[in-house]
């Protein structure tokens, strides 16, 4: 099943949890630390105060921007708008549709992160790998999609219960990107 239908298809937590996955994932990006999300992860978990942890998140992780002037930081620049993006449109009302859209979103742009950071060149639209046209796929990209689905499918397979795996799945994606923005800085010095 492709991770478009795995999104039409999925219910209201495993569609939270889809998208602050996406977001968990790119934290790297913002400067975030590991445990920044933890709090919207414990909500979903208890299902209550989604807002106000997503409003605490946002506050903690603060606007900073990167400068587009340095040629050779504009893709981490770009990437770090897509993240802040993902954590700006949190619905102010966790309700299915919007989380459907919010998550979608969130799939999206952290696939186009991953894109942009991945060494490889790689002109495919990214709603054509969701779809499941997967050939040819560059390896950082196809990471982050069987990440996406691995998240998906183990809340539909175990509801509530499949959080802490899909957790697990996201903390590794996290240390992945981590790793890559680290290289690409220690490339530039």
């Amino acid at each position: 099943m492709s991770l478009v239908d795995l999104i039409a298809q999925a219910d209201r937590r495993a569609l939270a949890a889809s998208g602050l996955a996406c977001l968990d994932r790119c934290v790297p990006l913002l400067g975030g630390d590991d445990e920044i999300l933890r709090p919207l992860w414990s909500s979903l978990v208890a299902g209550q105060e989604w807002q106000e942890r997503a409003a605490k998140a946002r506050a903690e992780l603060g606007a900073e921007e990167m400068s587009d002037g340095d040629a050779e930081r504009v893709f981490e620049a770009e990437a770090a708008r897509l993240a802040r993006r993902m954590l700006d449109t949190f619905p102010a009302r966790p309700t299915t549709e919007a989380l459907r859209q919010w998550a979608d979103a969130c799939s999206v742009a952290a696939l186009q992160v991953h894109q942009l950071l991945d060494p490889a060149e790689d002109a495919s639209p990214v709603e054509a790998r969701r779809e499941g046209r997967t050939e040819g796929m560059p390896s950082l990209v196809a990471a982050e999609l069987r990440r996406q689905i691995t998240v998906l499918e183990l809340l539909a397979g175990h509801g509530p219960n499949g959080l802490r795996q899909a957790l697990e799945v996201s903390t590794e994606g996290r240390r992945v990107l981590r790793a890559v923005v680290s290289r690409r800085a220690r490339g530039r010095a």
